[in-house]
């Protein structure tokens, strides 16, 4: 019998030009933030085009500008594997960052590719490029991809053309990591005995942590197995955000407003505008006030221990920005809320931790976090960061730590040390309110979880946070994103690019303690916990234990 089958042929690939290094952009899912970020990513790619010429090479850009869109970003999965059929399959690629990007626009190609690659990203705070290039690397740790990366200001320092021609010689880069440690055997203290009962307690009783629609932004690292996860003694209640909005549509007028006025009336300064377009209203904080109440409802309803809204893709076309609504949930002191029978009032004088952007290794961390920093008697209110920029202040180097509006208020010193202005539009089409500030002075454990050789791990250190003075705090604001809450964090023993070279995602968990002394024992205690759920921990810079 003859068949006629349409039997599909191999694909062929292109071969490779000598002494070229093929370049793509991975990009935003939402138009507006491609376009407006459009030119500043054009300017940084023509400085590493320069930087590839001065070593002889040339740089070929795998696809070229839309004409329909205007903008020459990667902007879907469907579009990165279409540009991935072009590039030459052994090439050299540079994925070239100047602003936030999607990971997974790009992780296919990358993914299948054989050649070297390379991530850059511009030494700025204008666009989030640092943090694009953080998360790609993070995302490129968990799915086991070889690649390097690297940052500049504009790629004429000599270190940066230095590492680039390491690069092009060897096919990789080699940072300096000294600064990391493993945690080895827990020294016997009363932390550690805590910690490793804390550990204990989740795994034979379990916690939940409530999401509410995984995978946001492409953050493919933030998605942790469900069989990495459940030895910790952590499971997953998967969370509709359309059932988030149903219960949002049945919150009473009258609850939103008295959640509203409590915050009015413990000093949260709100930045009113009429245009809602342009600036914050008083329907769109109304909004925030459903979601925060509903989220609480929802979160009773399944008995969770933790909860983390994605809001980005989906809820950024239905209703005001979810920050407002984060920020409060990790706070011990907020509006109160009730059952639906008005019997009980939920989590009462205590946070519901949120993980925002439904990242599940915050999840972990803040989980770990609110139970060592109860345990210890300390205000457990925790909150994660992106790791925007950073530059030398009087002598040292201040991290700018920058989320988009949902710190803590204990964080900034009270919600009268706090002030809610109008999300950014180009993220944040239906507006919504921040919960900004700048965070106070004092110590502070940073960490991260994260996915690392199949297997979950964890860094962990120390830092303090400095006051800087309000004209170079401001400054701090103007050159990133000046609605959103920022904390000036210096590091211990751990340098620039030390963080850079190690951090495997773009966010960054912090928790403050009250004193030095006290931020050492947390920091034990919770290393220990980590230690006992069985992850891979590891000390950062100077740590104390």
């Amino acid at each position: 019998m003859t068949t006629a089958y349409a039997i599909p042929e191999r694909r062929t690939w292109p071969e490779a030009a000598p002494t070229t290094v093929y370049t793509v952009a991975s990009g935003d899912l939402r138009l507006a933030a491609n376009t407006t970020c459009w030119p500043a990513q054009q300017a940084f790619e023509e400085q590493v085009r320069e930087a590839f010429a001065a070593h002889g090479w040339e740089t070929e850009r795998a696809h070229g500008v839309d004409p329909e869109t205007g903008h020459g970003f990667i902007d879907s999965q469907a579009r990165g594997i279409e540009v991935f059929r072009s590039v030459p399959k052994d090439a050299p690629v540079v994925v070239v960052d100047a602003v936030w990007q999607y990971s997974h626009h790009v992780l296919a190609g990358l993914r299948a590719h054989r050649g070297p690659i390379l991530i850059v990203a511009n030494w700025e705070g204008q666009y989030p490029g640092l943090v694009g290039l953080l998360n790609l690397t993070a995302s490129l740790t968990k799915a086991e991809i070889e690649h390097s990366i690297l940052w500049s200001r504009d790629f004429t320092d000599e270190w940066a053309r230095t590492k680039l021609g390491e690069w092009l010689e060897t096919g990789s880069i080699e940072h300096d990591t000294s600064h990391v440690r493993d945690l080895g055997a827990v020294p016997d203290s009363d932390e550690a005995r805590l910690g490793t009962a804390l550990a204990e307690q989740l795994r034979d009783d379990h916690a939940v942590i409530g999401i509410f629609d995984e995978g946001c932004m492409g953050m493919y690292n933030a998605i942790i197995d469900d069989e990495m996860l459940n030895p910790t003694g952590i499971y997953k209640e998967r969370l509709s955000q359309s059932a988030l909005l149903a219960e949002m549509a049945l919150v009473p007028d009258a609850e939103a407003e008295a959640a509203l006025t409590w915050l009015e009336q413990a000093g949260l300064t709100f930045q009113w505008g009429q245009d809602d377009a342009t600036e914050l209203t008083r329907e769109q904080v109304l909004s925030q006030m459903r979601m925060y109440i509903a989220a609480l409802r929802i979160g009773d309803d399944y008995g969770v221990d933790a909860i983390g809204i994605q809001y980005q893709q989906g809820l950024k076309d239905q209703c005001a920005a979810s920050d407002l609504a984060e920020g409060l949930l990790n706070n011990v002191e907020r509006p109160p809320v009730r059952s639906r029978d008005g019997e009980r009032e939920l989590w009462a004088g205590a946070p519901l931790p949120h993980f925002n952007e439904v990242d599940e290794g915050v999840a972990v961390d803040a989980l770990v976090t609110n139970r060592v920093w109860t345990a210890m008697g300390f205000d457990p209110a925790t909150t994660l960061h992106d790791i925007r920029w950073g530059e030398e202040y009087d002598g040292e180097f201040v991290w700018v730590f920058e989320i988009s509006g949902s710190v803590p208020a204990s964080h900034n010193g009270g919600y009268d040390r706090s002030y809610s202005m109008r999300q950014v539009p180009m993220f944040f089409p239906k507006g919504g309110g921040t919960l900004s500030g700048v965070s106070k002075p004092g110590e502070i454990v940073w960490s991260r979880v994260f996915v690392m050789d199949g297997a979950l791990h964890a860094d962990i250190g120390r830092a303090h946070v400095v006051e800087l003075p309000e004209e170079e705090t401001q400054r701090r604001l103007d050159s990133t994103d000046h609605q959103w809450p920022i904390m000036h964090a210096v590091l211990h023993g751990v340098s620039r690019d030390q963080l850079m070279a190690r951090h495997k995602s773009n966010h960054i968990q912090v928790a403050y303690a009250p004193d030095a002394e006290a931020a050492d024992r947390a920091l034990a205690a919770k290393a220990a916990m980590f230690a006992g759920m069985g992850l891979e921990v590891h000390l950062c810079g100077d740590v104390a234990l």
